[in-house]
């Protein structure tokens, strides 16, 4: 079994003290740090797939994604190396009312090693503070708002609302999570719309170098 395969399978049982030893040797094996996340992305769509089955739950699902974060951080410092050219800010964060942050967490990730300054304001983030982001950062050309619940949808709208409203100027509005698609984000008046973290990259550099 190659050193990526290990770390896919060790990723999908959650083994989060054994994932970034994997990924260290990983790399030393000379496998791009791309590579080495598509393979953790690809394992967290296996356990997604499992979660959504009824094969494993919630908690299962969480150390997972815990192994997966700890590999990540390990993959951080080669990423943001790759990112030659800084492509300016982009603001990310979980629209209010939602506290998911896996599918933020690896967004954030891609868009950074893009090229990218990132500022993460988390989870369950009020409209109000997305704006008050882009006025406290300089050069911002990316907000990029997730949403995961079907219940927060309208909390999605009045932050893209608020954005658009604020008089601010600059940036492009990209919006995501498993209960959104081009169709909505087009309804709202978002600028992109990405289905997964790869997507959301490549969006934010065509959107920000346009």
């Amino acid at each position: 079994m190659s050193k990526i395969e290990e770390v896919k399978a060790k990723v999908e049982i959650g083994k989060s003290k054994l994932v970034p030893g994997l990924v260290q040797e990983a790399l030393d094996e000379g496998n791009s740090a791309e590579d080495i996340l598509q393979a953790m992305v690809d394992s967290m769509g296996v356990v997604g797939e499992k979660f959504s089955r009824g094969d494993i739950f919630v908690p299962e699902m969480l150390i997972a994604a815990k192994a997966m974060s700890k590999g990540v951080e390990v993959l951080k410092p080669v990423l943001a190396g790759d990112g030659s050219s800084k492509l300016g800010t982009c603001i990310i964060g979980t629209v209010q009312g939602d506290l998911h942050d896996i599918g933020k967490n690896l967004v954030s990730l891609m868009i950074e090693s893009a090229g990218f300054d990132v500022v993460d304001l988390g989870v369950d983030v009020p409209a109000a503070q997305f704006v008050e982001a882009i006025k406290e950062n300089s050069n911002v050309k990316i907000v990029a708002c997730s949403g995961l619940l079907t219940s927060t949808m309208p909390a999605m709208r009045e932050t893209v609302a608020t954005l658009k409203a604020s008089g601010l100027t600059g940036f492009n509005v990209i919006v995501g999570g498993a209960p959104v698609t081009s169709e909505y984000a087009a309804e709202i008046g978002a600028d992109a719309f990405a289905p997964d973290a790869g997507t959301a990259a490549v969006k934010a550099k065509e959107l920000a170098t346009a």
